[in-house]
């Protein structure tokens, strides 16, 4: 499509929503846009709908088919409730969850949701405040809901807000219902087709009543109290940054046993404009600068941080020569996962049907450690959609005992069916404190971990291409990456390679066998000869494509760190000039 004809196209779109449907200031500031001379905007607002994908709506907050705003979360909702309003019509009540994080128009957002679905009929319990996106996922199940809604964008920046649809068993939404609600949310054709007008008997607000119960609930994941009672006054740094953590996960913490909690007061300002970070992700060094800062300044022993809608949490401590480090996500999940098994051996709690859930990016260090216990592991997509699924699956036959991924997300109970940074944090601090408790600092359990089981090294590289041309590119990639897949990576044999598009496995040989997945996915693997692993796809929810490169090496003692670290280092060098990223 030419530049003319693209603009013909979104400037008929863009006058539609000058309808008495929409409010005068969207009117206005459509009209700003079709009389600008730059027509940037426009195109950028206008040349698609913002997409309602099964894990809901993201985009950049503002006026459009193609923004957040009170017309696309609105049509999001009306499409929503009437799925709902099918699928459970034999019902005599149906109820719904909302929650929001800290993000600006959250709240309106979240409060403009629960009028549509009580002036559908629908029961909302609306949460007083902001609350952590696990929170949801709990008080769906807990209060016997079909569905809910949390108004959140994670650590995207400030500029962004989201839309995540989850059903009544606290997970996002899947098939068959997550298309079945696409479908619906496309069937609103304007403004016109939203009931706005609430039904204030139909809300029922929400607060302490749920937090009290989720957190009781929280504390069952604890196993081993009386470290904590004799690390209680350990001191631990924790920042919400700007965040929803700041409700919850101190007071976790507390109940706990831990006395010792130090704040970061200045990122316990509750503020969608994330003041002190350029980004409010704990995957992001700069994201926990201060709170190191604040570590130094008090001789803490560990640091955490969650992201804005506290469900994934990032975590500092302290190496052998006293620096501060960051611990990556593939290492926390790895620590989670040996602690838990390592607790459930000691307390005889194995019975044989215990299994842990991974996802298909993250390390496969995991899979080694679950092997050598005899322990289920799963493989599944990213997302922890997918995780709850494997749950749900296996409810009332297997006993799920923990599961994560890379990107700094880890659920080690079932009452939730999300990530989790209130329990998250609050067992990893448990790890530090029977780490302390074994004569361990946490950084050299990580080591002896790996000593153990074999040294592994993980590198997320994420390429951001923004805007329609960028989204073109990405595909472009994508498309080259399987046209003219490597037959080697750093100078190591491609021995297998998965396409989770078409669900095929080729080995080197060119034999091809099926994979076992639920559905389809945009993700691309190679295996090398050396033990290497790089996972490529686009992001389902920002304007970029993700590279994951996996390198395998051999620690002797933890003397051997160093060396390997840097061994890894530079393979994972020789594999980025090799993809040419």
């Amino acid at each position: 499509m030419d530049n003319r004809e693209l603009i013909k196209q979104v400037t008929e779109k863009a006058q539609k929503w000058l309808s008495p449907a929409y409010d005068a200031e969207t009117q206005a500031a459509v009209r700003r846009m079709l009389e600008s001379e730059d027509s940037t905007e426009l195109i950028e607002s206008f040349y698609k709908d913002l997409e309602f994908g099964t894990g809901g709506l993201r985009g950049i907050m503002g006026v459009g088919s193609n923004r957040m705003n009170i017309y696309t979360v609105g049509a999001a909702t009306q499409g929503l409730s009437n799925y709902l309003n099918a699928n459970f019509r034999d019902l005599p009540q149906i109820s719904v969850v909302v929650g929001h994080d800290c993000r600006n128009n959250s709240r309106k957002f979240a409060e403009i949701s629960a009028d549509i679905f009580s002036a559908n009929g629908i029961r909302v319990y609306l949460f007083e405040a902001l609350r952590p996106t696990p929170e949801v996922s709990y008080a769906i199940r807990h209060l016997g809901c079909q569905s809910g809604i949390i108004l959140t964008a994670s650590h995207n920046p400030k500029e962004y807000n989201g839309y995540k649809a989850y059903w009544d068993d606290g997970a996002q939404v899947l098939a068959p219902h997550d298309k079945g609600i696409i479908d619906e949310v496309n069937r609103i054709a304007s403004a016109s087709d939203i009931r706005f007008e609430g039904r204030g008997e139909l809300i029922r607000v929400i607060g302490e009543d749920v937090d009290r119960p989720y957190l009781d609930a929280v504390k069952t994941v604890s196993l081993d109290p009386e470290a904590i009672k004799r690390h209680h006054d350990m001191k631990i740094v924790y920042t919400p940054i700007h965040g929803t953590g700041v409700t919850l996960i101190p007071r976790a913490l507390k109940m706990w046993g831990f006395t010792h909690i130090i704040n970061v007061p200045e990122q316990d300002v509750i503020s969608g404009d994330f003041p002190t970070v350029k980004s409010p992700n704990p995957e992001e060094p700069a994201a926990l600068s201060m709170a190191i800062g604040r570590a130094k300044a008090t001789d803490a022993e560990l640091v955490m941080a969650s992201d804005p809608d506290a469900d994934r949490v990032g975590i500092a401590c302290k190496d052998d020569k006293g620096e501060w480090v960051l611990i990556n996500g593939n290492q926390t999940c790895l620590m989670y996962l040996y602690y838990i098994l390592t607790q459930y051996k000691a307390l005889g709690k194995i019975r044989g049907n215990e299994f842990c859930v991974k996802t298909i990016v993250t390390t496969e260090l995991i899979r080694k450690i679950a092997d050598r216990n005899n322990i289920e592991m799963l493989d599944c997509y990213t997302g922890f959609k997918w995780i709850a699924r494997e749950i749900r699956l296996r409810e009332g036959k297997k006993k799920y005992i923990g599961g994560g991924e890379e990107s700094y997300g880890f659920l080690a109970e079932d009452f939730v069916r999300d990530k989790d940074s209130v329990s998250a944090c609050c067992l990893i601090a448990e790890v530090a404190a029977w780490a302390k408790d074994n004569g361990k600092t946490l950084y050299e359990l990580l080591k002896d971990i790996y000593v153990e089981y074999g040294f592994s090294k993980e590198k997320g590289i994420s390429v951001v291409r923004p805007g329609k041309s960028g989204a073109d590119e990405i595909r472009q990639m994508m498309v080259d990456f399987r046209s003219n897949p490597p037959r080697e990576i750093a100078g190591s044999k491609v021995i297998r390679r998965k396409d989770f598009l078409t669900l095929k496995q080729t080995d080197a040989s060119g034999e091809v066998t099926a994979l076992d997945m639920p559905d389809t996915s945009d993700v691309l693997q190679y295996f090398t000869e050396d033990g290497g692993k790089v996972s490529v796809r686009p992001s389902g929810t920002e304007p970029k494509i993700k590279f994951y490169i996996e390198v395998k090496g051999e620690m002797g003692s933890r003397d051997c760190y160093d060396s390997a670290n840097a061994a890894a280092d530079e393979k994972i060098k020789a594999i980025m000039r090799s993809l040419g990223v």
